[in-house]
């Protein structure tokens, strides 16, 4: 039996800052959080400040003029930040930071 995706949380990004190999800000998920965005060819995953049950999350970031963009990532367990690592995120977000504002997670549960 398929359980279609859903949104299963939304994070708002409040200020996400480009260094030579990641992002790093503050996002919002009920409360405040640290964001660091990052790439390097290792596993895509996600780690997260609040209980997550999905083994696998769909990453739409979405913003400005209904542009978007998906990734699939793992997830890693909980840290008390939001970790992103991914190559095609950190790439996307090089080019379009200014009209990203949202990254929804999309899991099965």
């Amino acid at each position: 039996m398929d359980n279609p995706l859903k949104k299963t949380l939304s994070i708002k990004i409040k200020r996400l800052d480009m260094f030579p190999n990641h992002f790093f800000g503050i996002a919002e998920i009920d409360e405040d959080y640290k964001i660091n965005i990052q790439g390097h060819g290792r596993e895509k995953l996600i780690k997260l400040p609040i209980k997550f049950k999905d083994e696998k999350a769909l990453l739409r970031l979405s913003g400005i003029n209904g542009s978007y963009f998906e990734d699939i990532v793992t997830y890693k367990g909980k840290s008390e930040w939001i970790e992103i690592d991914s190559d095609r995120i950190l790439y996307y977000l090089a080019d379009h930071l200014d009209q990203i504002d949202t990254i929804d997670v999309l899991s099965r549960f």
